[in-house]
C-alpha cells in the first residue's frame, strides 16, 4: 500500500504545478515531431481553417 501512495503522491505533485505539465506536453510534442520526421513520415496540421499535409522535410522540429 506505501507504493500506492507514493506513486499518488508524485502525481499530486506533478498535477498541481502547471508549468510541469506545460513543459511534458511540449516535450512529447516535440519528440512525436522529430520521430515522424526521421521516419520519413508526414504529419498533418491545422492551418486557415483547413487541414494540410506537411511532408517530413517541412515538419518544424524546435530544438530542446
Amino acid at each position: 500500500m506505501a507504493i500506492k501512495q507514493r506513486h499518488r503522491d508524485k502525481i499530486t505533485e506533478v498535477f498541481s504545478d502547471p508549468d510541469k505539465i506545460t513543459q511534458a506536453l511540449v516535450q512529447g510534442v516535440r519528440e512525436a515531431l522529430l520521430k515522424h520526421k526521421q521516419a520519413g513520415n508526414p504529419i498533418v496540421i491545422w492551418k486557415d481553417g483547413k487541414a494540410v499535409w506537411l511532408k517530413p522535410d517541412e515538419i518544424p522540429v524546435q530544438k530542446a
